[in-house]
C-alpha cells in the first residue's frame, strides 16, 4: 500500500487554482467545522497561532474525510519541526521566512527520505503510515510530500530567482504582511510599492514553473492575484472572520434596545 495521494500537490502541478483559508483558532473542533465549508486547502498555523505538535495532530485528524487539504505552517525552518509534522500526518508543509536558496534546499532535504533527503526513518509508529498499516510508506512518501516556502522579506525577493531553482520546492508563498513591513510599509500591504513587488514576484514564480501563493482578505485582490497566475490563494483568516461577525451581531442586537 503506497502513501496517500497528495491531491493538492497534483493540482498545483497542473496549474489548477486552489482557494484556501487561514486557520488560527487552534481547536480541532473548529478546524473540523471549517473542513465542511468546501475550501480546497486550509493552513494550520504553527507560527503565529497557539498550536503545538499535539494540537496540529488533532486538527489533522479532524480533517480526515474532508475535501480540504491541510497545509501545516511550522514556526520556522528547522529540520526537526518538518520531521514532526510529517510524522504527525501532514503531507504539505509551509515554511516561513525563507530568504535564501540554501534555506530552501535544507527544507527540501528535510521533507524527503534518503538518499534524496535527510528525513528520519520513524514513520512506522506514527500517523503518517497509519501506524505501519501503509507498508510502502517509506518507498512512496517522497513523491507525495509538498514543500511551500514563504518569501516575505526584501532579501527573499532579491534571492527569489535562486530559490526558484531549488529542486523539491513545489511553490513559493508571498507573505504580504511581513514583506510590506520589511519594505517600510508596516500594516500597509496595499501600498502601490508593495503591490508592484508582489506582482513581479508572482510573475517570476509562475514563469519558473512553480506555484505561486498568497494570502489576502479582499476578494477583489484575490481575483487580481489569480489573474496574475497565482495558484494557491487564501482568502481569509478564521478568527478575523469570527471576530467581525460576533462584534456586528452584538452591535445589531444592542441597536434593538
Amino acid at each position: 500500500m503506497p502513501a496517500p495521494h497528495n491531491s493538492f500537490k497534483n493540482a498545483l502541478a497542473k496549474g489548477e487554482a486552489q482557494i484556501g483559508l487561514w486557520v488560527v483558532a487552534s481547536e480541532a473542533s473548529v478546524t473540523e467545522m471549517i473542513g465542511t465549508a468546501g475550501f480546497d486547502w486550509l493552513v494550520l498555523d504553527g507560527e503565529h497561532a497557539p498550536n503545538d505538535i499535539r494540537s496540529l495532530r488533532d486538527s489533522l485528524m479532524a480533517l480526515n474525510g474532508s475535501d480540504s487539504h491541510p497545509v501545516v505552517r511550522i514556526p520556522i525552518g528547522e529540520t526537526w519541526m518538518v520531521k514532526q509534522v510529517l510524522d504527525a500526518g501532514a503531507q504539505t508543509v509551509l515554511v516561513p521566512m525563507v530568504d535564501t536558496a540554501e534555506q530552501a534546499r535544507d527544507m527540501a532535504l528535510a521533507m524527503r527520505y534518503p538518499p534524496l533527503g535527510v528525513r528520519g526513518m520513524g514513520a512506522t509508529g506514527a500517523r503518517a503510515s497509519r501506524f505501519g498499516e501503509i507498508t510502502d510508506y517509506v518507498a512512496t512518501a517522497n513523491d507525495e510530500v509538498c514543500l511551500l516556502v514563504q518569501a516575505e522579506s526584501r532579501a527573499a525577493i532579491a534571492n527569489l530567482d535562486d530559490i526558484l531553482t531549488v529542486e523539491g520546492v513545489d511553490g513559493v508563498f508571498i507573505g504580504p504582511a511581513d514583506l510590506s513591513a520589511d519594505m517600510g510599509f508596516p500594516g500597509a500591504a496595499s501600498a502601490p510599492e508593495v503591490q508592484e513587488v508582489i506582482t513581479d514576484a508572482i510573475k517570476r514564480i509562475t514563469s519558473s514553473g512553480k506555484a505561486a501563493g498568497i494570502l489576502t482578505q479582499s476578494l477583489d485582490d484575490a481575483k487580481t492575484y489569480l489573474e496574475l497566475g497565482a495558484t494557491f490563494v487564501a482568502v481569509g483568516i478564521d478568527m478575523v472572520m469570527y471576530a467581525k461577525v460576533t462584534r456586528q451581531l452584538c452591535k445589531d442586537a444592542k441597536a434593538l434596545l
